[in-house]
């Protein structure tokens, strides 16, 4: 099985929220009746997380307005659902990717099929410095800055996508996407955001470390955090 990403923007007539709402009810039961398709989930930018306005970074401008993530049998016959994608979409990009789970969502806050997702999901797009290693930037992330971020911060669900390839020669460069999940609060409180309890002391040494930790294998300018609304419409069947 093969998992893409579509990050996507909507057409400027369309707020987030009319956006949202076609891509769950008109794209999603589309997508979910193609054969091959085992996994479907969105995140959108929506009115429900204007609160983290503030914690966005646009390195690339203008972001997507949603991702569309598919788990599928083979990405070479996008043909039977990218046509689909297309109808709801100003345009699209693609990328292959190599899913990680270092902390699963849906074991601390469960949610139904299609049902909002807890929280926020903070969407990040990131590459390394032009003269880091690709073996060093993978164990730096991979090995050390997982339980760094995981240490220093409130999320409850983490996953890493590693990309695999661009399948669209429009796709910009990109070499992972990660998508991070917080409560609610975190959206516009510091404290909230890097499980610091109130302790002011705690709060600064967990930011640090943070940022410390992301400067040794991430280009901060080529980087775009954007947080999303996350919906789960189809999850991936364990056998």
């Amino acid at each position: 099985m093969e998992k893409l990403l579509y990050p996507l923007w909507k057409v400027p007539s369309l707020s987030g929220d009319e956006f949202r709402d076609e891509l769950l009810l008109q794209l999603a039961p589309q997508l979910t009746r193609v054969e091959g398709v085992h996994g479907l989930r969105i995140c959108v930018v929506d009115s429900a997380v204007s609160a983290a306005a503030g914690r966005s970074i646009e390195s690339h401008a203008p972001v997507p307005d949603a991702m569309l993530s598919l788990w599928v049998d083979f990405a070479g016959a996008a043909g039977h659902w990218e046509p689909l994608i297309d109808a709801h979409v100003r345009t699209k990009t693609v990328y292959l990717v190599a899913e990680a789970e270092p902390l699963v969502s849906q074991q601390t806050h469960p949610s139904m099929p299609g049902e909002r997702l807890y929280g926020v999901c903070q969407v990040v797009f990131m590459s390394p410095p032009d003269d880091m290693d690709r073996d060093e930037w993978l164990s730096i992330w991979k090995d050390s800055h997982t339980q760094v971020a995981i240490d220093t911060q409130s999320t409850f669900g983490y996953r890493q996508n590693l990309v695999v390839r661009r399948l669209s020669e429009d796709t910009p460069v990109c070499f992972a996407v990660v998508e991070e999940n917080f409560p609610p609060e975190a959206m516009a409180s510091d404290h909230a955001f890097y499980a610091t309890g109130g302790d002011e002391a705690l709060l600064q040494k967990h930011m640090n470390a943070m940022i410390e930790s992301c400067a040794r294998f991430i280009d901060f300018q080529k980087i775009n955090v954007i947080p999303m609304s996350e919906y789960l419409v189809k999850p991936v069947a364990v056998e």
